[in-house]
């Protein structure tokens, strides 16, 4: 285990070629018991807003991801835990989008919503990290969700 912050674990992960929920989630990797490669898996996907047609923010998703593992309910039946579940991430997901302004990738990138995405992913550079938020918003969603589970620990 390293000594940084949830947080600062994350932005590592996003600044070192993660995608945005990836970072999220593999933060999380231990607490969820998978481990990062898992993390990894499961989340790369979601990043650039779904596939990059930067839809729900690749962070956030990153957020649920966690939430399903943790708190989520493999009963399809039952309705009680379905909505107990559906409560707390919209609870994670509001302070979210409370903190950055929006759960939309597009707009958290200032992009308009016809704007071309590729299907490619963009070259990591000094530019690149100085250009967009995401580092930031990757710290912001590891800290809701470690102040969440310091507030909430989910049933062993």
């Amino acid at each position: 285990m390293n000594d940084l912050s949830k947080a600062e674990y994350a932005k590592s992960l996003f600044e070192q070629g993660a995608n945005c929920a990836q970072a999220v989630a593999g933060a999380f990797a231990a607490e969820t018991g998978m481990t990062e490669a898992e993390a990894f898996k499961l989340a790369g996907g979601f990043g650039g807003g779904v596939g990059r047609l930067r839809e729900i923010c690749g962070a956030a998703s990153g957020m649920v991801l966690i939430m399903n593992r943790l708190y989520g309910s493999s009963d399809i039946s039952d309705k009680d835990a379905k909505d107990a579940h559906y409560a707390r991430i919209q609870s994670v997901l509001k302070e979210f989008e409370a903190v950055n302004g929006s759960l939309i990738c597009r707009e958290l990138l200032n992009l308009d919503k016809g704007a071309e995405t590729p299907h490619t992913s963009e070259v990591r550079n000094a530019g690149y990290y100085r250009s967009r938020p995401c580092s930031m918003i990757v710290a912001s969603a590891a800290e809701i969700m470690e102040k969440y589970l310091a507030e909430s620990p989910p049933a062993v």
